[in-house]
């Protein structure tokens, strides 16, 4: 019963926004195409607007997310290194004391 009644819902909500989206069809295909309204926008509010697309577009190509990963890696491998060449220094220590 329950189920009906959000089928119903669904239903005639659905169709109320077909029916709404019908009606604003002619109006939005006068609107201009490319977004504008002819009003030209300020100097800073341009620069602005550029300055966060650019700052999208790094997140959006995960930049940020490459170049730590990178750090990471790097930082991994000098450790490793490091440990390495202890490790040969300690081997080489308990060698040298084995043979006295």
């Amino acid at each position: 019963m329950v189920e009906l009644i959000f089928s119903i819902i669904f239903v005639l909500s659905f169709g109320g926004v077909l029916f709404i989206l019908a009606r604003k069809i002619p109006v939005l295909t006068s609107l201009p195409q490319n977004g504008t309204t002819g009003i030209r926008k300020h100097r800073i509010i341009l620069n602005t607007e550029n300055k966060i697309k650019e700052v999208a577009v790094l997140f959006e190509k995960q930049i940020f997310l490459h170049k730590f990963l990178s750090w990471v890696k790097v930082m991994t491998l000098k450790i490793e290194t490091r440990i390495d060449h202890s490790l040969h220094k300690i081997r080489k220590k308990a060698q040298q004391a084995g043979k006295k």
